[in-house]
């Protein structure tokens, strides 16, 4: 009994600590929207993945780096309408 209290207690606190984690309730949209920033953001972190896409659009780097920035704000679309109580 007392490892199932600690082992929730413990993915309470990652919860409460990083945002990607999620909760229980955690929607869909809120799931799929941190998956895509963490990707975005680890494409701009890696210098390398950044050099690939590059090239593979034909684009500059700085160029890159913006626009995945820019995707980063909305990767999903807009946030879908909650259902009024």
């Amino acid at each position: 009994m007392g490892d199932r209290y600690n082992i929730h207690s413990q993915l309470e606190h990652l919860q409460s600590k990083y945002i990607g984690t999620g909760h229980a309730d955690t929607t869909k949209y809120e799931w799929l929207t941190n998956q895509h920033r963490d990707s975005l953001a680890s494409y701009m972190g890696h210098y390398d993945m950044l050099n690939y896409f590059a090239i593979a659009l034909n684009e500059t780097k700085g160029r890159v780096r913006f626009d995945l920035m820019e995707r980063s704000l909305q990767p999903c679309g807009p946030p879908p309408e909650k259902p009024e109580d």
